[in-house]
């Protein structure tokens, strides 16, 4: 890597670093600024920087980092009850348990590539979900999700003279309770970390190598070079990445439920990639910003408030553009959600970032990115070479 490379990834970062830290103040004015909805942007944008560490740099679409980011959330909550009520050892516990949930499903699953490895990981978390739903009723509690009690042992916290009080404890990092603003500031500091090390990933030689897997696999085999090491482990350490976004729902929320498995929540993750932009480093944080956004903000309109927000047009022209405008929020933010998929898809097949790079040479800052974007056909192809 040379000097300038070297320089523009540590501006990046610190600039990633404020933005994220900042939060509280430049998300006021579009009603966003309040503890639950920030961690959930710091949350779901870990998900997404791993997921993208395996789709945006091999190419390879797994339908199944749900099971991992249920996992992650099972081990945590797990932590709380034996051990202690710190968010440390939960999220070490988390993103242990979901290195070796991930090593066991990719083993497997990456005997195939394309569609069959998609699919692969689809039917592995599925069984995971119906396994935490119904079989395994002892360790995560079914459908009424595993969840704190008095009586939980706490082993470690009665060792350091902590007792148990009438009401249930509060996760905490070193005694500092991490719900509200101080929870959000813990999850904006793992975001951070997790960005540092994706960066120094995509940078390393590791990095590069998996981006070769992505150009041609195939190319890379006749060559007598063995990609599955390097496929296996951008796997895992994907699906680490999971167990820690699934680790900070219980430091924010300790519980953990088998919803959280769900083919949806594998989904979602796909389609927050893919609009922020696969392959890029910050795209994939802010496709999962505008994606909770959406699900948290848009959802709560109703026509009354609507109604209040076009007062100014004509009576009947605002009912005419009340009676449209309902239709894309509250129950019907799905709607507007899909739209802007369809239009970053169709128009920025690169996702949002690769709007905002159009915008930059417009207007004649940026260069074409050492990373460069993927679209969903892109990578189907990759996988199809492979």
């Amino acid at each position: 890597m040379n000097k300038s490379s070297g320089l523009s990834d540590w501006v990046l970062f610190f600039g990633f670093a404020a933005v994220v830290l900042t939060m509280p103040l430049w998300l006021a004015p579009f009603g966003a600024a309040y503890p639950d909805l920030m961690q959930k942007f710091a949350i779901f944008g870990v998900f997404a920087i791993g997921f993208n560490i395996l789709f945006g740099l091999t190419g390879y679409l797994s339908f199944g980092h749900a099971a991992f980011l249920g996992a992650g959330s099972y081990a945590a909550i797990w932590s709380y009850k034996a051990l202690t009520m710190n968010v440390v050892p939960a999220i070490l516990f988390a993103v242990i348990v979901a290195g070796i949930f991930a090593f066991l499903i990719g083993y497997v699953s990456l005997r195939r590539s394309g569609i069959y490895f998609s699919i692969l990981t689809l039917a592995f978390a599925q069984m995971s979900y119906n396994l935490a739903y119904s079989v395994l009723t002892p360790i995560t509690n079914g459908e009424t999700g595993l969840q704190l009690t008095l009586a939980d042992p706490r082993v470690l916290d009665a060792m350091v003279g902590i007792e148990a009080t009438s009401s249930l404890p509060l996760p905490n990092f070193f005694g500092i309770i991490t719900t509200g603003i101080p929870g959000f500031y813990f999850c904006a500091t793992v975001l951070i970390i997790a960005f540092f090390i994706s960066l120094r990933i995509a940078r390393s030689p590791f990095g590069m190598m998996l981006k070769a897997i992505k150009s041609n696999q195939t190319r890379m085999a006749y060559t007598g070079f063995n990609t599955r090491p390097y496929l296996l482990w951008a796997f895992v350490i994907s699906g680490m990445y999971a167990g820690l976004a699934g680790g900070l729902m219980a430091v924010t929320d300790p519980l953990a439920g088998a919803e959280r498995m769900q083919w949806t929540a594998s989904g979602e993750v796909v389609l927050m990639t893919i609009l922020g932009g696969a392959g890029t480093l910050v795209g994939p944080v802010i496709g999962a910003a505008v994606i909770k956004y959406f699900e948290n903000i848009f959802s709560a309109f109703n026509k009354a408030e609507l109604q209040q927000i076009f007062s100014a047009l004509p009576d009947g022209l605002e009912n005419i553009v009340v009676s449209v405008a309902s239709m894309f929020v509250g129950k019907g933010w799905h709607l507007t959600l899909g739209l802007l998929f369809m239009i970053v898809v169709i128009f920025l097949p690169g996702g949002i970032m690769e709007g905002v790079r159009r915008i930059g040479r417009l207007m004649g800052i940026g260069k074409k990115p050492e990373t460069q974007p993927v679209s969903v056909a892109n990578s189907q192809q990759g996988q199809a070479n492979g």
